[in-house]
């Protein structure tokens, strides 16, 4: 059947409610995990969010290469939809600086009018967290390079800059895992402990679910599915990590450098 306009009206799917409801049960065993020490509920639910992740992707997939249903306006929609999704991610993330530094320009009795309290010890900013820095800035070069690579059809550059990107973002993971490791305080340890892990640790989320993005993007660029002028979902995966990248500097400056 054709069309005379050039939207795409997507078809029936069963993946946006089976999704929610796995995600559900995902949220529901990380509260019993933290409560009771139960996992079972956790794994179940992650295993089938991720299959049912990887069964809606592949759908998306057949539809904007395969089938050609991602026209120039259905492309401008997705931009919009995803500056809206970043926009509402730096939303996110200000509550937590506004948290962090209403806290720490003006600390009040209960944590000693000190900032950090006398009882933390703050991590060595130019230690493990100027590594990650390195790390971070240098994913949004060798991710800058793909996106370049790409634009020129160079797409063997693009797989091995995309690569780099994939390996830096999971060698920043189990660094900041370590950094954990080796913390001297928790999460319970005052305003601090909350405000640190909070942020840092929905950061290194937001690195995680960026790797996997940009995974999915490495897959799909070894099986041609980009083009120079067709590479949307690589487009979504750089505007991302960049962002993430950004998140990261202002971390750096503001809790480990400046607040320490």
């Amino acid at each position: 059947m054709t069309q005379n306009h050039p939207f795409h009206l997507v078809t029936k799917s069963p993946w946006p409610i089976i999704t929610s409801f796995n995600i559900m049960t995902m949220l529901t065993g990380m509260v019993m995990w933290t409560t009771m020490k139960k996992m079972e509920t956790l794994i179940l639910g992650t295993i089938l969010t991720t299959i049912c992740s990887m069964m809606w992707w592949r759908d998306v997939v057949r539809e904007s290469t395969f089938q050609g249903n991602h026209t120039k306006m259905v492309t401008k929609g997705i931009k919009l939809g995803m500056i809206l999704f970043i926009t509402s991610e730096v939303m996110f993330f200000f509550s937590f600086f506004w948290s962090f530094f209403h806290s720490s320009l003006s600390p009040n009795i209960e944590i000693g009018m000190n900032w950090p309290p006398k009882s933390i010890k703050p991590f060595n900013p130019m230690e493990v967290p100027l590594l990650n820095t390195i790390i971070l800035l240098s994913s949004g070069v060798s991710i800058t390079w793909a996106h370049q690579a790409i634009l020129l059809n160079k797409l063997n550059k693009a797989n091995k800059s995309i690569l780099i990107t994939v390996l830096l973002g999971i060698y920043f993971t189990i660094l900041q895992k370590w950094e954990y490791s080796e913390s001297s305080f928790t999460i319970a340890d005052s305003i601090y402990g909350s405000t640190f892990y909070m942020m840092t640790g929905f950061h290194g989320l937001h690195v995680i679910i960026g790797t996997i993005f940009l995974a999915v993007c490495f897959s799909r660029s070894k099986n041609m599915h980009f083009s120079l002028k067709h590479h949307m979902g690589f487009e979504a995966a750089a505007w991302y990590w960049h962002f993430v990248d950004v998140v990261w500097l202002f971390l750096y400056i503001s809790v480990y450098w400046w607040g320490k």
